[in-house]
C-alpha cells in the first residue's frame, strides 16, 4: 500500500508507475484506492471511477473497473461533495453528514477489494491524504491496510521541505497496526545530489526501522493532473491558441492533456483572455448554475457573447454544453435552475438519475467553423444529469450548434488525434503508453526492486 505523509506527496504516480513496472514483470496487477476525491472522472463499466485509477488500470494494462475505486467524492460547492458508490451516485449519502457515512461506505470499500483480490495477483492500494488525521476517521488508509495486511511504502515530498520532519511525524502518530506494517518509506521530486540526504536517512531508520526504498527524481511526465488541471510545456510552435474557460467547479479538464500537442492552450478566468484565442472552450462542470454566476460575475458572459456576434469560435462540452443555452431548469434541487448564457436556442433539464455511458459516435455535419470535423468517427464518454431540450439548433445526436458555436454532451472527443488534426492540422501521437513506460523505467533506475519484491513477497 501506498501511504503519504501529506496530500499530494505523489501517491497516485508513484502507484501508477508501479502498476506498469510490476506489469513488466509478468505480475498480474492493477490497482485500488478505497475512496478518491476529484470531479475528473472516467467512464467504465457500471459507472465512474477518479482520473487516476482509471489511469493506473491502463499502466497496468487492465480494463479499469469501478471496484478499482469503489468510492468517489465529487465536490460539488467548498462544503459539499457529491458521493459515488460503486460507480453510481449515492443521494442519500450525499445529503448525509461526512462523519456520518462511514459504516455505510466501509461494506463497498472491502467488498470491492475482497473482489480484485480473488481476480489479480498483486493489488497495489493508493492511500489518501495520509494516515496521521487523528482528528478524522481514517477507513481509507489505516482501516484498509489493517484489512488488507498490505506492506506500506510511505511516500515524502521532499520538493515541500522538511521531508524527515514529515516521514517521523507520520510514523510516530499512525496506529499501532499502521505503524507495523510500515516497513520502508521513499522521497519524491528530489532535486539536487541524493549524497547530500545523509546522515537523514540513517537516523531516521534508527528511530523507525523504515528502510529507504529510494529517491525518486522531480519527473517530467506527461499524464493528466488527477484533480486540478494542468497544461503541459510541449515542443509544439504553431500559432493557434485555445482559451479553455476554467471555473471552480470545472470537471473532466483531463481530456484536454493531448491538446498541447497539436495547438497553443492558455487557461481563461479573465474577459481579457478571451482575446486572442482562435477557439474557446467551455468545459465540464459539476455545478452549472454557480460556474454560470462565476462567469457572470467576472464578465466572461459578456466576452463570449461579443465573441459569438463577430464568429468567434467556440465549443461548450457536457456542463459548458448546458451554459450556451437559453436556461437550465431544476425542479428537483439537484443543482440549482439559472439562466444560460442565451447562445443557442436550447434549454437543459436537470434529473436526479446521472447519465454515465460511452459512446461511439460519428460526428454529424457541423456549422462553418468547425465543418472540417463533420463525419469523423470517434468515441468518447458521458457524465451527466442533464438532458438537453432541443429547440431549433440539433445538428444530431448528442451535439446542437449554429454559426460558430456547437455544443456537444459527449466528453473526450479532444483526445483523438484525428479531430485534433482536423481542427489544428497537427496530429500528435497518443502519450499516456509511452508515460506509462518512462514512470516505470524511473521505479527500475532509482527505487530498491529487491525491497519492493519483498514487501510483496507475501502476496504473490
Amino acid at each position: 500500500m501506498i501511504v503519504g505523509c501529506t496530500s499530494s506527496a505523489g501517491k497516485s504516480l508513484v502507484v501508477t508507475a508501479l502498476c506498469r513496472w510490476f506489469e513488466r514483470q509478468g505480475v498480474d496487477v492493477a490497482p485500488f484506492k478505497a475512496q478518491n476525491m476529484s470531479n475528473n472522472a472516467r467512464v467504465v463499466q457500471g459507472g465512474e471511477i477518479g482520473l487516476a485509477q482509471w489511469l493506473q488500470s491502463l499502466a497496468a494494462r487492465k480494463e479499469p473497473t469501478t471496484e478499482m475505486n469503489p468510492v468517489l467524492l465529487k465536490p460539488e460547492a467548498d462544503t459539499r461533495s457529491q458521493v459515488v458508490v460503486n460507480g453510481q451516485v449515492r443521494h442519500d449519502l450525499t445529503a448525509m453528514a461526512w462523519q456520518d457515512r462511514g459504516d455505510s461506505l466501509w461494506a463497498p470499500m472491502h467488498e470491492a477489494f475482497d473482489s480484485l483480490v480473488k481476480k489479480h495477483e498483486l493489488i497495489v492500494i493508493e492511500g489518501a491524504g495520509s494516515p496521521a488525521e487523528i482528528n478524522l476517521q481514517d477507513l481509507v488508509n489505516n482501516r484498509m491496510m489493517e484489512h488488507a495486511d498490505a506492506s506500506a511504502l510511505l511516500v515524502a515530498d521532499i520538493d515541500r521541505g522538511g521531508a524527515f520532519a514529515h516521514l517521523y511525524g507520520t510514523w510516530s502518530l499512525v496506529p499501532e497496526s499502521t505503524r507495523s506494517r510500515m516497513g520502508a518509506y521513499m522521497l519524491n521530486k528530489f532535486r539536487g545530489d541524493a549524497a547530500l540526504l545523509e546522515p537523514g536517512p540513517s537516523m531516521l531508520h534508527e528511530m523507525t526501522g523504515m528502510q529507504l526504498a529510494g529517491v525518486l527524481p522531480m519527473l517530467r511526465h506527461c499524464l493528466p493532473d488527477e484533480e486540478g488541471a494542468t497544461i503541459r510545456e510541449t515542443p509544439y510552435q504553431g500559432n493557434a491558441v485555445v482559451g479553455i474557460v476554467r471555473y471552480p467547479f470545472s470537471s473532466n479538464l483531463d481530456e484536454f492533456h493531448l491538446l498541447p500537442y497539436a495547438t497553443k492552450v492558455r487557461w481563461v478566468s479573465e474577459a481579457s483572455d478571451v482575446v486572442g484565442c482562435d477557439l474557446v472552450i467551455l468545459p465540464g462542470s459539476k455545478h452549472v448554475a454557480a460556474d454560470l454566476a462565476w462567469l457572470r460575475s467576472r464578465g466572461l458572459d459578456d466576452a463570449l457573447s461579443r465573441r459569438a456576434a463577430d464568429g468567434g469560435r467556440i465549443i461548450g462540452i457536457c456542463g459548458g454544453c448546458m451554459m450556451l443555452g437559453e436556461e437550465v431548469l431544476d425542479d428537483e434541487g439537484v443543482e440549482g435552475a439559472t439562466s444560460g448564457l442565451g447562445l443557442l436556442p436550447m434549454k437543459t433539464i436537470i434529473d436526479p438519475v446521472k447519465i454515465t455511458r460511452c459512446s461511439e459516435i460519428q460526428i454529424p455535419k457541423l456549422p462553418g467553423g468547425f465543418s472540417e470535423l463533420s463525419g469523423i468517427a470517434t468515441s468518447g464518454y458521458e457524465i451527466r444529469n442533464g438532458r438537453v431540450i432541443d429547440e431549433g439548433c440539433r445538428l444530431g445526436p448528442q451535439f446542437w450548434g449554429r454559426d460558430s458555436i456547437v455544443a456537444t454532451t459527449v466528453h473526450g472527443l479532444l483526445e483523438d488525434p484525428t479531430v485534433l488534426e482536423a481542427l489544428f492540422g497537427t496530429r500528435p501521437d497518443l502519450i499516456l503508453d509511452q508515460t506509462f513506460d518512462e514512470l516505470a523505467d524511473a521505479i527500475e533506475e532509482n527505487l530498491d526492486t529487491g525491497l519492493l519484491w519483498e514487501m510483496v513477497s507475501s502476496r504473490i
